[in-house]
């Protein structure tokens, strides 16, 4: 048997964080597996769904560089497929038409409610003979399929939770096709998943409710239904749902804020999986290697954002110079600032002395600005603390003996600091500081004598002449 897997996001929004992580484990487990992994765009929902949002979640899973091995397949394309199934279905007597409008059925769960008990369809139509829904045709009266649900029990074996059981009077006789034709969520994913020999249903356990619905129809049509492996929920820091109103969840945001794929890819993997070795650095072949159900968790992970910051700095860290170059061009242009017009062993100098600072490729025009423009604002209490009489005096000094280094490099200027701090008795603090407030306008940055070398003697000199 080979191995068929897919995603099915729906286009109605964003790829959220949560679908993400759904997508690289089913990538993960059809690599491990030798297997195949769907891309389905299931845009039954015709008036919420979008064309823009369909482009986003194919952009976000090529920006995590999760490749398809088949598809895109839209639902919409398929709707007659679907409605084709329905007499067979009906010959089965597994299904039935429902005439209640929408009216009548509020009307008959409110009183239901005000009795204190738990409302699910009352089956009126299950029982209406011939003549009835002949006549109610003939009228073109509007109706929906419902599937019959049995007495007994329904139950599935779990890859991650085990067997997972439900009684069936827990279970509505549910609509499986509207008035209008078109296919409900779980008819359509039942037919699709048949259709496309899907052998392992890979989700969050919020399917799990859908999951008992979905057998009955592949007990009906006779066939074996896939296996399962329900995900646990992604949750905020306070333990609920991640949703909007916990912050980014969008991918692309994330993408947009300066987070590297392959960070990204690592830091959601381990939200409710870990491998043996508890390693947290991982390539996407070694997660591919180790990557199986019996360590991913059956309660749900917290969206870290403080951690995804640590692995995506040291993503960063470990990139090298002519990669974080090009990543960073769309970032400098954003910011104004165009950074081919500089010689780019410049440019390296300037990423390398704030890669270790960086927590966002964002991150990086702002901690270099300085770097590319004039100095006019001072950080007002670095003034006050670092720019006094004495301090400002070794300044002067240290100006006139910078303005003799021959090889200006960022050694030979350490070289000069040491020893005049050495020679006078100070503390490094005493002229570091100013120093650095002087040519960035900043308290905090990069190694300072990195800093200098950058500027080069004219613009060091030309900055630190300003401030006195």
């Amino acid at each position: 048997m080979t191995v068929r897997v897919r995603i099915a996001p729906s286009p109605t929004g964003y790829l959220h964080v949560g679908t993400a992580r759904t997508a690289l484990y089913n990538y993960l487990f059809a690599r491990k597996n030798n297997g195949k992994f769907i891309l389905r765009i299931e845009d039954t929902d015709v008036e919420r769904s979008s064309k823009e949002m369909t482009d986003i979640i194919i952009e976000s899973l090529k920006w995590l560089k999760l490749e398809y091995d088949e598809g895109p397949f839209f639902q919409s394309d398929y709707f007659s497929h679907y409605i084709d199934h329905i007499p067979e279905l009906e010959k089965t007597g597994g299904i039935y038409r429902c005439f209640c409008t929408p009216e009548e059925l509020e009307e008959r769960k409110n009183k239901v409610i005000e009795q204190k008990k738990a409302w699910k369809y009352d089956r009126k139509c299950l029982n209406l003979s011939k003549e009835e829904i002949e006549k109610k045709l003939k009228e073109n009266k509007p109706y929906v399929w419902r599937v019959f649900i049995p007495e007994g029990k329904t139950y599935f074996d779990d890859l991650i939770h085990g067997r997972i059981e439900k009684d069936n009077s827990e279970i509505e006789d549910f609509i499986i096709v509207r008035s209008d034709k078109t296919p409900v969520y779980n008819f359509a994913v039942v037919i699709d998943d048949y259709r496309m020999g899907i052998t392992h249903v890979i989700r969050g356990d919020d399917h799990i409710s859908n999951t008992f619905k979905q057998l009955h129809i592949y007990r009906l049509l006779g066939v074996q239904p896939p296996e399962f492996a329900h995900l646990p929920l992604i949750l905020d820091e306070k333990k609920a749902k991640l949703s909007k109103r916990s912050g980014t969840v969008s991918v692309l945001a994330f993408r947009d804020m300066g987070v590297l794929p392959e960070a990204f890819v690592n830091f959601i993997a381990l939200i409710g999986w870990s491998p043996k070795d508890n390693r947290e650095i991982l390539s996407i072949d070694e997660m591919i290697q180790l990557f199986s159900f019996e360590n991913v968790a059956k309660k749900g992970g917290v969206f870290d954002y403080k951690k995804l910051e640590w692995m995506n700095s040291k993503y960063i860290t470990n990139t090298d110079d002519e990669k974080l170059y090009e990543l960073l061009k769309p970032f400098y242009r954003e910011a104004g600032i165009d950074i081919e017009k500089f010689e780019k062993d410049k440019i390296f100098k300037m990423i390398f002395s704030v890669k270790e600072k960086a927590r966002y490729l964002k991150e990086f025009p702002y901690l270099t600005e300085f770097f590319f423009k004039d100095i006019t604002e001072y950080d007002k209490k670095g003034v006050e603390k670092y720019f006094t009489f004495d301090k400002l005096n070794h300044l002067k000094f240290l100006v006139k003996e910078l303005e003799k280094i021959e090889n200006f490099t960022s050694e030979n200027v350490e070289k000069l600091y040491k020893d005049y701090v050495e020679k006078n008795g100070i503390k490094g603090a005493d002229v570091i500081h100013p120093t650095r407030l002087a040519l960035s306008g900043r308290t905090e940055g990069p190694s300072l004598f990195l800093m200098m070398e950058i500027l080069g003697k004219e613009e060091t000199v030309k900055r630190l002449t300003k401030v006195l």
